[in-house]
């Protein structure tokens, strides 16, 4: 196996898979024109799920089924790192832009490394707890941005999209422990499962809005679920197997940006001067929070269940990655330990 930089290929998946999780805030915030946030949650993850448990079926060296006690902690995982985290971030992106989710879930890697700190008293050098400071001011930049040309609407989704990442922190440390001893795929199967079970109650929420989607809609939801979700996991998992996790994350820090563009060019957002400038802020807080993270893989903005996320990574979505969810989006990406 191939470890440092990894070649073309691998390079070139992990690319791919931080524009997937990267354009799910802008897809979704399209989306949302027809669809409620919750209900796209629902035909999401549930349609991610039903895909996962395709490629687990299909694949000869089918992993080991989790025994009762992991299944329940993979459940519980899922439904904080897919359901909660998804519910706030879809409803935060409704309410504010795009751009400002791009930039904001940039942070959450480091709210993670904050959480560890708390609940697994892990060390903190003075590299993370000034990328952690950096990152602060980037994202009270950013909200500040927002408040001042959105309004309150755009200030509370802000604010929503912070609190995702509470939740995606706690999704992560919660996964880590549960995914101990699993098969990557398996892992995110069971945290999609139970993330699109939640959302399928909390989309009974909007049930009296529920109505066939146009074409538009219903290929962007596809596109969530098929390229954010599932496809996004497997490119990332692919390149992480060639290549040193630290170079992986390097290429993660591409997310914020590539989302910021695909805000610009899908939603025709403009960006302000201080948004940028917190934007940057917040990459370079990122940066060199994860210099002492190296050989570990980070929560992804998209996960498949990466959450933007991402996997280990967020889109997360299902997993950034995700939040690439699933899988550790926003994202998105999960369990850095399990992705590995």
């Amino acid at each position: 196996m191939r470890e440092r930089g990894g070649g073309v290929g691998a390079v070139s998946a992990v690319v791919a898979a931080a524009l997937f999780w990267s354009s799910s805030y802008a897809v979704t915030k399209r989306a949302l024109d027809d669809i409620g946030p919750l209900t796209i949650g629902a035909l999401r993850f549930s349609l991610a799920a039903l895909l996962l448990g395709l490629v687990i079926r299909m694949n000869r060296k089918r992993p080991a089924r989790p025994d009762t006690r992991q299944r329940r902690q993979l459940y519980v995982s899922g439904f904080l790192g897919i359901t909660v985290y998804f519910i706030l971030e879809n409803v935060g992106v409704d309410m504010s832009t795009a751009s400002d989710a791009s930039l904001i879930v940039a942070t959450y890697p480091l709210m993670t490394m904050l959480l560890e700190l708390v609940a697994l008293r892990a060390r903190m050098p003075w590299t993370r707890v000034t990328g952690v400071l950096l990152a602060t001011v980037g994202a009270v930049l950013v909200v500040r941005s927002g408040a001042e040309t959105g309004g309150d609407s755009r200030w509370v989704g802000d604010i929503l999209l912070l609190l995702g990442g509470l939740a995606w922190a706690g999704y992560n440390v919660l996964g880590k422990r549960a995914s101990a001893g699993q098969n990557a795929m398996s892992v995110t199967y069971y945290q999609t499962l139970a993330g699109a079970a939640g959302f399928l109650l909390a989309s009974l929420l909007e049930a009296g809005d529920w109505r066939v989607p146009d074409a538009t809609a219903s290929a962007l939801v596809v596109y969530l679920a098929v390229a954010c979700s599932v496809g996004g996991f497997l490119l990332y998992n692919y390149g992480l197997r060639r290549m040193a996790s630290s170079v992986a994350v390097n290429i993660l820090n591409l997310v914020p940006v590539f989302g910021v563009a695909g805000a610009v060019i899908i939603n025709d957002e403009s960006i302000r001067l201080i948004q940028a400038a917190g934007g940057v802020v917040i990459i370079l807080g990122v940066a060199l929070g994860m210099l002492e993270r190296g050989h570990r893989t980070p929560p992804g903005p998209e996960p498949l269940a990466a959450p933007s996320s991402p996997v280990a990574s967020p889109e997360p979505a299902a997993a950034p990655a995700p939040p690439a969810h699933a899988t550790a989006a926003p994202g998105d990406r999960r369990p850095a330990d399990g992705a590995e």
